[in-house]
């Protein structure tokens, strides 16, 4: 079977209104997969992101660049009714809509899902917002570090005796964006197989309590409180990172017998057999025993010293990371998942690239994250049909 150039979404043409990163980056993964990405922007100043910074590579920003590849930049001023009729145009040529407004916005604007929907009855129309569309919090606006407090996320992600802290990404974003693009997938084979299009309901908070997995599942079937436990796990032991005479090393300990092997590989095979560590609830009771004779072991010799006595065993362990070491680490290097992008302005950029591999239909980067406004006059041409003098009536108007 001949391997597809442009993905399995090819042909798809997705509608991006949002801004900043959940929206976007669902949008972003839409147009990996192949679909034709139209971002749009108001005229002045575009996506808050493209101010987000330091840094900026030639005044451009690296935060933005890292969730707008496969996208084309169109300028609109969504508060003309002149704007409004051109996002319906785009709509009714569209197969989804990506908007991340406050509940009740995009109504009072004229572009909501009753609007869309009756020019383009078979259009998904995703909405992103902090609370999901209905409930008292829906109203609200929505930001990835304050629903990463209220979710619970950040109550259990630091050391025991700190402070509670926001994951080191904006992990509720994140998650938000992958729910999203997955969804609209999943609603593009509904339509697909039905014709049928819908509306689509996606929330930081929904996404942070989904990411809870096992520590939310504690606390409803069981009763147990969350807790903080730094790089350690609550169930296992020792599942966590420990210093090292130069650095960190993470050992993720998941059956006695590879403690046995730990045990063995440090010098202190006593432990294994020791009746306080022997099996995995013995080690969770005695932790605060066992952590430090292990710990004191570890920082006498450095993390490549011991990874390399260490991946001889069954034992699971790797290196805590910076950015530098991670993208020279040679086993990125050899997947090639960074890229260097043509860009017009900066020559080139490095982006990393679709996280996941199709045998018949690459994801791919086609486009450099875009310079504002930069496609407008194509795609206005292209898909609306727009000559070169409605296109300047437009803009002298400024509703583009």
């Amino acid at each position: 079977m001949a391997v597809r150039s442009r993905g399995p979404l090819e042909g798809i043409r997705v509608l991006d209104l949002s801004r900043i990163l959940a929206g976007p980056f669902a949008a972003m993964l839409l147009g990996d997969l192949g679909a034709d990405v139209i971002k749009i922007e108001h005229p002045k100043g575009g996506d808050e992101t493209r101010m987000w910074g330091p840094p900026f590579v030639q005044g451009e920003s690296s935060y933005f660049m890292s969730i707008n590849r496969n996208k084309r930049s169109c300028t609109v001023n969504l508060k003309s009714p002149k704007g409004v009729d051109l996002i319906k145009g785009f709509a009714a040529k569209s197969d989804v809509i990506i908007e991340n407004f406050v509940p009740g916005k995009a109504d009072e604007l004229g572009i909501g899902y009753a609007a869309i929907k009756a020019v383009n009855p078979s259009i998904i129309y995703a909405s992103v917002s902090g609370f999901g569309a209905t409930g008292p919090y829906a109203s609200r606006p929505g930001f990835d570090a304050i629903v990463a407090g209220m979710s619970g996320l950040m109550s259990i992600t630091g050391e025991p005796d700190g402070e509670p802290m926001r994951p080191g990404v904006a992990l509720t974003d994140v998650m938000t964006g992958l729910f999203t693009h997955a969804a609209v997938n999943a609603a593009l084979f509904h339509k697909q197989r039905t014709g049928e299009g819908q509306k689509i309901d996606s929330s930081l908070l929904d996404s942070g309590l989904a990411a809870l997995v096992n520590v939310g599942s504690n606390f409803l079937t069981a009763g147990v409180e969350g807790k903080r436990f730094g790089t350690a796990h609550p169930s296992i032991v020792p599942y966590q990172s420990f210093k090292t005479s130069d650095g960190y090393i993470l050992i993720t300990v998941g059956s006695d017998s590879q403690f046995s092997e730990l045990c063995s590989v440090l010098g202190l095979s006593e432990l294994s057999t020791d009746s306080r560590f022997a099996k995995n609830a013995d080690r969770v009771a005695h932790r605060t025993e066992l952590i430090p004779i292990l710990a004191k072991t570890l920082s006498s010799q450095s993390t490549k010293k011991w990874l390399s006595k260490l991946e001889a065993t069954s034992v699971p362990c790797g290196p805590v990371n910076n950015m530098s070491q991670i993208f020279s680490d040679p086993h990125v290097v050899d997947r090639k998942i960074v890229q260097d992008v043509p860009h017009s302005k900066l020559g080139s950029v490095k982006l990393v690239g679709p996280a996941v591999r199709y045998s018949e239909t690459p994801a791919s980067i086609r486009l450099p994250p875009p310079m504002l406004g930069q496609h407008t006059k194509e795609v206005l041409k292209e898909v609306l049909g727009l000559n070169d003098s409605q296109i300047e009536e437009l803009k002298a108007q400024k509703v583009i």
